[in-house]
């Protein structure tokens, strides 16, 4: 068995290294030095939608000159150990992030990972978001990532979030709140629930309720990135050469997710990161990880951000959480010298 599970893992290895040589350097990026730093901190979370920077984790990483490459167990958000310093790269939501901006966290966000990954599920009481007004929504807690998505697009068709809707938690002391509040929609006792990969392909499996907004989908949700990459404001600034190193191994990596998802998803299964391979291949297949040459990133910040101002959920403007939150020099050098 341990032979078999070794050749599987070379197998995969192999193949990804081959997928991940469709991308070509030009010769600035062989002249690059190497990384002022050879241990990287990532955060980890349970989203499967983080996919890239995890199936970076062996060859890509190593092959940009990280021979460390630990990460990081965080129940609650990926970024939460960037804010800590046990990390020092992660990715997170755009809601989130942005609010942690707003609060000062020192965090920078360097690209988009990709667009799409919430979908909002409402029982047979309701038909659309507009429904929604005076109706109990269910969230892992308030201030989730879930929470602060489904604000949004409450905020967004003119349903105030704070006064009229009423939003419904698992009880103090639970154990698993995902699983709690995503069975509080399955008993009927709230009429929506929204969620991230793994959630919506097991709620579809399950046959609980029905997706009233697929951010992959719909618009105005689908034009923008809704996760992207985010790292800490000290890493960057002592280890530019690092970072950018780590960003070509993620971006590699979302090459080998888009153009082999089995391939991918079966390396998630097998190093952990995800123990459902069906829900690993379904999200791999449905988001759009080929788009971070394409979509302007900022253009999906401005987007969120204004939506939660609006919404009375950060206090400062987008410009000014863009102007002095990202740092988008990594990414566009990484456009020049990647083809494909």
């Amino acid at each position: 068995m341990a032979r078999q599970d070794f050749s599987g893992r070379r197998e995969f290895l192999s193949g990804l290294a081959m997928t991940a040589g469709l991308l070509s350097l030009d010769s600035r990026a062989w002249a690059e030095s190497p990384p002022e730093t050879t241990r990287l901190r990532i955060g980890q979370s349970p989203a499967i939608c983080f996919a890239a920077k995890y199936v970076a984790s062996d060859q890509l990483f190593q092959a940009e000159g990280f021979a460390e490459v630990q990460y990081v167990k965080s129940p609650g958000h990926a970024f939460e150990p960037l804010v800590s310093g046990e990390a020092d790269l992660a990715a997170g939501d755009a809601p989130t992030l942005l609010v942690a901006l707003d609060k000062g966290q020192p965090i920078v966000l360097l690209m988009g990972l990709h667009i799409g990954c919430y979908e909002l599920f409402g029982s047979d009481r309701v038909s659309s978001i507009r429904d929604l007004a005076r109706k109990k929504i269910a969230v892992v807690w308030l201030n989730s990532a879930g929470h602060l998505m489904l604000s949004i697009m409450l905020a967004h068709v003119g349903i105030d979030p704070g006064k009229d809707v009423q939003w419904v938690t698992p009880g103090p002391g639970s154990r698993n709140p995902t699983d709690e509040a995503m069975q509080l929609l399955a008993d009927g006792k709230v009429d929506a629930y929204i969620g991230f990969p793994p959630e919506p392909q097991e709620l579809r499996a399950r046959k609980i309720g029905r997706v009233l907004v697929s951010t992959t989908l719909d618009r105005p949700w689908s034009g923008y990135f809704c996760c992207f990459v985010a790292a800490r404001r000290d890493f960057v600034l002592k280890h530019p050469v690092a970072t950018k190193r780590a960003l070509r191994a993620i971006v590699k990596a979302a090459a080998v997710c888009a153009l082999e998802p089995e391939r991918a998803a079966r390396f998630l299964v097998d190093r952990g990161f995800t123990p459902g391979y069906e829900a690993a291949v379904q999200t791999l297949k449905e988001l759009p990880y080929g788009k971070w040459r394409e979509h302007n990133p900022a253009d999906g910040l401005r987007f969120y951000a204004l939506r939660l101002h609006e919404a009375g959920m950060i206090k400062s403007t987008p410009q000014k959480l863009i102007a002095q939150g990202t740092d988008w020099r990594f990414l566009n050098e990484l456009k020049k010298e990647l083809k494909g």
